[in-house]
């Protein structure tokens, strides 16, 4: 009896799972602002429990925090505008060189490779077709709608209309010391992680933008905003950022011994921050398995695209740290955790 039970767990366990993959990728639009709002609100928690300690009333401490958050969006905002005029100053004389070099490349491949060339027609101009326009329209759409769904499910969060803890110990954790005991770590642990995230891609984004500034490479505050936002991705983000700025500076640089030195300091940037720095500010505690990181990515990633990448690994702490609660589970999250290799 107990044997036919265990089997037919097994087999409704084998038809679940892929019909929560199936429904997490159908309702990404749902999943993508819940998840992200729920590590904002956990950031912003230590802040509501202080203001709280002062009998602050909770609405006015969660207008208190849309206003952080208000600020913050607003520093990028001007960031953004101010990248934005860097690259219209100087595109009388950026875009010609750009399209000559761009155009010697073209010929070296179509000599060299047979590379079908686009006669008399713009290289840059081949990536503005009209075509494009409403994909771009698109994106824009669905991004404000992320957005606006986001700080909706923040405020939520926030007023503990949805509670992270209550929702452990209804569902998957049913002993209220258990469920307190992870809801904390999963707490310490996320906000270790989006601290420690933040100011690692800051450092990465403002050397970045300074190693362009010293050698002389165009439009330094884009590419510091570029290697802070695609720092997030974790592991990728950094070959990213190298491989983009190289290809750029190939195109503003001659080939020589600048260029060589340039792609070298920025991806030290990289490796300084990424590799050495942000280990040792995430502590030996918080160690994910090589091998787990590379397979949570791809598997978010083909889910969700980009806020995929984004959310990965913090997924992935929230995951080890509930299957540690189970014995039955405990090999598993000590697969997630690697003992020799940690977190990147």
């Amino acid at each position: 009896m107990l044997d036919q039970r265990r089997t037919t767990n097994i087999l409704l366990l084998i038809i679940a799972i892929p019909l929560i993959f199936y429904l997490l990728k159908i309702l990404s639009f749902i999943f993508i602002p819940l998840i992200f709002s729920m590590f904002i609100a956990l950031l912003f928690l230590p802040i509501m429990r202080w203001l709280g300690r002062r009998k602050v009333p909770k609405f006015v401490s969660i207008i208190i925090i849309l206003l952080l958050v208000s600020v913050g969006l607003k520093i990028g905002v001007e960031l953004i505008q101010l990248s934005s005029k860097e690259i219209l100053a100087t595109k009388d004389e950026f875009f010609p060189k750009a399209e000559e070099k761009l155009t010697q490349l073209k010929l070296y491949l179509s000599d060299n490779f047979g590379v079908e060339i686009v006669e008399d027609q713009n290289v840059l101009a081949q990536f503005f077709q009209k075509e494009n326009l409403g994909t771009t329209f698109g994106f824009l759409r669905t991004f404000l709608t992320t957005v606006l769904m986001t700080v909706f499910f923040v405020v939520l969060w926030l007023a503990e209309s949805i509670n992270v803890h209550k929702l452990l110990n209804n569902t998957l954790l049913k002993q209220k010391h258990t469920s307190i005991k992870a809801f904390m770590k999963i707490e310490k642990d996320l906000i270790k992680f989006i601290k420690v995230k933040f100011l690692v891609s800051a450092l990465t984004g403002i050397f970045t933008g300074l190693m362009c500034v010293f050698f002389d490479v165009s439009f330094p505050i884009f590419w510091g905003l570029f290697a802070f936002a695609i720092n997030f991705v974790q592991m990728v983000g950094s070959f990213i950022a190298v491989i983009s700025l190289s290809i750029f500076a190939f195109v503003e640089l001659d080939p020589t011994s600048t260029l060589f030195f340039f792609i070298i300091a920025i991806a030290l940037v990289q490796v300084v921050f990424g590799t050495i720095l942000e280990p040792v500010f995430m502590g030996k505690s918080f160690s994910i398995n090589i091998i787990a990181v590379l397979v949570m990515l791809m598997f978010w990633g083909f889910l969700w695209g980009i806020p995929g990448l984004i959310m990965a690994i913090p997924i992935t702490v929230f995951i080890k740290i509930i299957l540690e609660q189970f014995q039955g589970t405990k090999i598993i999250a000590s697969l997630l955790s690697g003992s020799e290799t940690t977190l990147e």
